[in-house]
């Protein structure tokens, strides 16, 4: 499979060229991708893109928009471009650098996703605050209690309405003649809009 020939989210991991850089899981990005609540042109920043799997979907989906891959890795930035190339996306700028430096030269943005912040989320937050559009969404994954507690307090200090969900995903795979369950870590999806 070269290109993604569906309306709907959820490109399997396989598809994907990958590294030793995290990726976004396909259960996990397909609820991301939901709660993003994209448009035909929205623009959208992708923060910490690591193998850039919803950066794809997400250009994918916004076809007549943009979107803007942010990733510090180099191992990253090729995997983002190599996975790009596969699935013929061309409405998305790689960028490598760490936010929230790599943030300040971007236009006004009407979606965030935040996969990974370095541990500047609150920095972040700040300066995506400035360039979020009204009625513009964040979506933070947080596999961590302490992104989720860091998420919870910008956001109320910012005035978002928001909410949160736990999702734990259970694979199945084969060991011999059976199907043995195994399940991923659990991830918290913190999703924002700004009034």
């Amino acid at each position: 499979m070269d290109k993604w020939n569906y309306r709907t989210a959820g490109i399997p991991d396989s598809e994907f060229i990958r590294g030793e850089i995290p990726m976004t899981k396909e259960e996990v990005r397909t609820i991301s991708l939901s709660k993003l609540r994209l448009k035909d042109d929205s623009i959208v920043y992708d923060i910490g893109a690591g193998t850039g799997s919803l950066t794809i979907e997400s250009a994918l989906l916004a076809s007549k928009g943009r979107v803007y891959a942010i990733e510090r890795e180099a191992e990253g930035v090729d995997l983002i471009k190599s996975n790009a190339a596969k699935f013929q996306v061309s409405n998305l700028e790689v960028i490598q650098g760490s936010a929230p430096k790599a943030l300040l030269d971007l236009p006004e943005v009407d979606r965030v996703f935040i996969g990974g912040s370095g541990g500047k989320l609150e920095e972040i937050l700040d300066v995506i605050d400035k360039k979020l559009k009204a009625k513009g969404r964040i979506v933070i994954n947080a596999i961590t209690l302490n992104t989720l507690n860091s998420s919870i307090k910008k956001l109320e200090e910012l005035a978002y309405d928001f909410e949160i969900c736990n999702i734990a995903v259970t694979r199945t795979r084969q060991v011999g003649a059976y199907q043995m369950l195994q399940g991923l870590n659990p991830v918290y999806i913190i999703s924002g809009e700004k009034g």
